[in-house]
C-alpha cells in the first residue's frame, strides 16, 4: 500500500443551511472516538453558529479546535475552521437568505482548501437552493458548481449510492419538460463511459454492468408512448456496448425495473431524470444513501436529504446519512490510489532507465 493511501485524510465538512439540520447532523457524526480514529474531520461554519445549534439541540458537548485556516489542525479532535466572519442571525426551520449567505462562505471557503491541498475530500451538508442563489453562487445545486470551481474541464456525474446500489443520473437539475431534449445519443453515452470509469476506478468494480432506464412509460411501448428509446436511448446502449467497450443493458421501464428488484442484478443504473433516479433510491436508502459527485478530479459526498427545516433544531436529525457520506468519501479517495497504482504503465519508466544504460554503456566504447 502506498502512503499516500496509509495516511490520515483530512475530510472539510461544511455546515450547509444554517436554519437546518447540516449543523446537528454533522456533529452527531463528528463527535464519536471512531470518527476521530479514522480521520480528521475539519468542519467549515462558525463555532457561534455552531454553539447555538448544539445548545438547541442539547447535544452532548465534546473538545473542537477552532482556527482560523486550515493549516492549523488538530488530528485527535475535530476541528473547525471559523470563515463566516460577519453576524448571521439563526431562524431554525425558517429559510433565509443570510443563512444562504453563510452555506456558501463555508462552501467557497473548503473548496479553496481542497483545491490548495489542505484537506483530502469534501462532504457538504445540505443547502437551500433557492436562498443560496447569488452574485457568487448562480447554479442548480452543489454538484454544477463544483463542476465550475473544481472541475479543471471535467463533467460531474450526479450518483446517488449505498450498499451495492449505485444511480447515476443522464441530467440533474432541470424542469422535467427539458429533459427530453437535453438527452441524445452523444450525451447518454457520455454518461455510460464515465459511470463505467467511476465504477472501475472509484468503487473498484472489475468489469462493471450498467442498467439504462428508459424515459417513457413501459419503455415507449415502440413507439406508441414515445420515441425517444427508440430512436436515442437504444442506439446509445448498443453503440457503448459496441465501441466503447461499456457493458450496458436496456432500456427498462423503470417501475418494474425497481418493483421487481432487478437493480440487483447490476452494479450502477443509469437513470434519465432526477427523480426517475431519487424516489426509488431515497425510498430504499434514504437514512443511509449518499450523494456522490463522480467525474471530478476531487472528492464530494454529502448526505441524501435535503435541510429538514421541519425538524431543525429539536435534536430529532439522523445522522446515518452524514455518517456515510463520510466513510464514502474516504473509501473512494483510497479507491482511486489503488486504481491509479495498480494501472499505472511501468514501461516508459523501465524504458527510459535502460535507455540512460545504453547511452552510457556507448559512450565507454569510444566510438
Amino acid at each position: 500500500m502506498s502512503e499516500d493511501n496509509k495516511k490520515r485524510l483530512k475530510v472539510g465538512i461544511t455546515l450547509g443551511d444554517t436554519n437546518g439540520i447540516g449543523i446537528e447532523v454533522a456533529l452527531k457524526a463528528v463527535g464519536v472516538p471512531e470518527m476521530i480514529d479514522m480521520c480528521t474531520p475539519v468542519l467549515y461554519g462558525s463555532s457561534k453558529i455552531v454553539s447555538y445549534h448544539r445548545n438547541a439541540c442539547n447535544l452532548p458537548g465534546f473538545q473542537i479546535n477552532h482556527t482560523k485556516s486550515a493549516e492549523n489542525l488538530k488530528d485527535n479532535m475535530p476541528n473547525l475552521v471559523e470563515c463566516i466572519n460577519q453576524e448571521i442571525k439563526v431562524e431554525l426551520g425558517q429559510p433565509s437568505k443570510q443563512a444562504g449567505l453563510a452555506s456558501f462562505l463555508a462552501l467557497e471557503a473548503a473548496v479553496r482548501d481542497l483545491k490548495a491541498g489542505l484537506i483530502d475530500v469534501l462532504v457538504t451538508a445540505p443547502i437551500n437552493k433557492d436562498n443560496i442563489q447569488s452574485d457568487q453562487f448562480h447554479f442548480p445545486g452543489h454538484t454544477e458548481y463544483l463542476e465550475s470551481a473544481a472541475g479543471d474541464g471535467d463533467k460531474a456525474l450526479m450518483v446517488m449510492c449505498t450498499g451495492n446500489l449505485r444511480i447515476a443520473l443522464a441530467t440533474i437539475h432541470m424542469p422535467l419538460s427539458q429533459v427530453p431534449g437535453a438527452i441524445s445519443i452523444e450525451s447518454i453515452r457520455e454518461h455510460l463511459l464515465q459511470f463505467n470509469t467511476t465504477l472501475k476506478r472509484d468503487f473498484g468494480i472489475d468489469g462493471p454492468r450498467i442498467a439504462v432506464l428508459s424515459l417513457n412509460p413501459h419503455a415507449g411501448e415502440n413507439g406508441i408512448l414515445g420515441t425517444e428509446e427508440r430512436d436515442i436511448i437504444l442506439p446509445a446502449i448498443q453503440q457503448s456496448l459496441d465501441e466503447d467497450g461499456v457493458q450496458c443493458f436496456g432500456p427498462y421501464a423503470a417501475d418494474g425495473f425497481f418493483g421487481a428488484r432487478h437493480y440487483r442484478r447490476f452494479d450502477g443504473v443509469l437513470a434519465m431524470y432526477h427523480d426517475q433516479g431519487l424516489v426509488p433510491f431515497k425510498t430504499i436508502a434514504m437514512d443511509e444513501g449518499v450523494n456522490f459527485t463522480a467525474g471530478l478530479p476531487i472528492v464530494r459526498t454529502s448526505p441524501d436529504h435535503g435541510t429538514g427545516y421541519d425538524i431543525a433544531g429539536q435534536g430529532l436529525a439522523n445522522e446515518s446519512s452524514m455518517r456515510h457520506a463520510i466513510y464514502t468519501a474516504i473509501d473512494v479517495y483510497r479507491s482511486r490510489i489503488r486504481y491509479d497504482e495498480a494501472h499505472r504503465n511501468p514501461l516508459p519508466k523501465l524504458f527510459q532507465d535502460r535507455g540512460r544504460d545504453n547511452v552510457k554503456l556507448d559512450l565507454t566504447k569510444g566510438e
